[in-house]
């Protein structure tokens, strides 16, 4: 404002002179007229002189309000915004001040509004479980969160402009990102990645452009290995569940037709096939019964828990298999058995004493032995079924608690085992809470170890 005063000032000022200066050369002129050229030559040079200063003043101000609008303009998004001083006035300069003004505000809403959307899409890519990939049309890597980086084993964080080949050498993928960028169409496939440990993936992959965005391609990576390898299981269970029940129903149906043939009047067999039925017809009967209980614990339902003695269930199930034991001439050992309480139900406790000594038992040796003891530590029981029988093969190992899975398929059938007292267990142990663990070496025996936290 002071300027623009100044201004005006030497603009009415220097108007004056030049009037007055003027106003002598014509006074003169009437007086003298030869002196009229020489005063108004002299009276140029001042209008000259006033002119040029006038010029410069002009544009000394002009310039220093032009320099306040463009350090407004390149500080806009700056958090001292409003502490720069803008030109004012009734002119272009000062209109276009008053402009920036009004603006200013919506302008750095604006910027923190997009600020605020890029972090939280940020965050929400970054943080997904899927993996998410980013390239552009040259194959360079825009962006990467840290599960896709964890999967191919990059190192976090991925720098942006990486070629993708450095990143991941998976043909798969590479293929897929050059048919999306050369198509712009959308890929979907499933892909095993062997920098990601073998694990299956259903890839989408899409183009990616718009106004404000380079052309480039957009992969997310579902992990569908848990899901694979459910999916392997199931199809497993169907073909265990229709080979385990077909071989006693093929028995029955056989026996049955003989029977029907006329051997019902074969005083000799007779019994003998009758009873071969109802072996077969009662290995049926437990294949359904371990079915439901397998059932049972995976809904997670039945009785409500208490406080039972692990001791008393142990005796329990000890007292059970006892008669196999001596039928097998097995020695069962009761070794130092903590008084330990858990809170589970005694029913599937006592159920997975059983299975396990039943185990131990029948897949021992004649004179072998099988020990068990009760351990006490700090929140939790510790209980270990040890024998000295035949032993597990170590291939063998992380497949025994799977559904009808038998290590001497032929032993176990002739021993009138289901092939799912070992699932029970594990299922029966994880709803209480606790963890059962297997340490065998062929021909030396097996343990067995539960631990389940204990009540208070």
């Amino acid at each position: 404002m002071r300027t623009e005063i100044v201004l005006r000032f030497l603009w009415t000022a220097s108007v004056l002179i030049i009037a007055g200066l003027l106003a002598v050369d014509v006074y003169v002129a009437q007086r003298d007229s030869s002196l009229f050229y020489p005063l108004l030559g002299v009276t140029g040079v001042i209008v000259v002189l006033l002119a040029a200063g006038l010029a410069w003043s002009s544009r000394r101000a002009f310039l220093r309000r032009a320099e306040q609008l463009r350090n407004y303009i390149e500080g806009l998004l700056d958090p001292e915004i409003f502490d720069y001083e803008l030109p004012t006035g009734d002119d272009e300069l000062g209109a276009l001040a008053q402009s920036l003004r009004r603006t200013a505000p919506r302008i750095r809403a604006l910027v923190e509004s997009l600020k605020l959307e890029g972090a939280r899409r940020e965050a929400i890519l970054a943080s997904m479980v899927e993996g998410v990939l980013a390239v552009d049309k040259n194959l360079r890597v825009t962006f990467c969160n840290n599960s896709f980086a964890r999967t191919v084993g990059a190192r976090i964080p991925v720098s942006a402009g990486t070629p993708l080949p450095e990143l991941v050498r998976d043909p798969g993928v590479l293929d897929m990102m050059n048919t999306v960028l050369a198509t712009a169409d959308r890929v979907e496939r499933r892909l095993t990645l062997a920098t990601a440990a073998g694990h299956a993936f259903d890839v989408l992959a899409g183009p990616l452009a718009g106004p404000s965005t380079t052309p480039g391609a957009l992969a997310i990576f579902h992990d569908v290995t848990e899901l694979e390898r459910l999916e392997r299981v199931r199809k497993d269970f169907v073909a265990n569940v229709s080979h385990e029940l077909r071989t006693p129903l093929t028995a029955i149906h056989g026996y049955a037709e003989t029977l029907l043939a006329g051997a019902l009047e074969d005083e000799k067999n007779k019994r003998k096939f009758v009873e071969i039925i109802l072996a077969q017809a009662g290995r049926l009967t437990n294949i359904a019964s371990d079915l439901l209980v397998l059932s049972e614990l995976e809904r997670g339902g039945g009785p409500s828990t208490q406080q039972v003695s692990v001791r008393a269930a142990l005796e329990s199930a000890l007292r059970t298999v006892e008669a196999n034991a001596k039928a097998r001439s097995v020695r069962l050992i009761r070794g130092n058995i903590d008084d330990v309480k858990i809170m589970t139900q005694e029913l599937r406790l006592e159920q997975v004493f059983v299975n396990l000594l039943d185990n131990a038992v029948k897949f021992n040796r004649p004179q072998g032995e099988v020990r068990v003891d009760v351990q006490s530590s700090g929140n939790s029981a510790c209980i270990t079924i040890t024998d000295n029988g035949i032993g597990i093969p170590s291939e063998d190992l992380p497949r025994i608690f799977e559904r009808f899975y038998r290590v001497d398929k032929a032993r176990s059938r002739e021993m009138g085992g289901t092939g799912l007292g070992l699932s029970i267990v594990k299922h029966a142990v994880e709803q209480m809470g606790g963890t059962v663990a297997v340490d065998s070496r062929l021909g030396e025996g097996t343990r067995f170890t539960v631990t389940i936290e204990a009540a208070l």
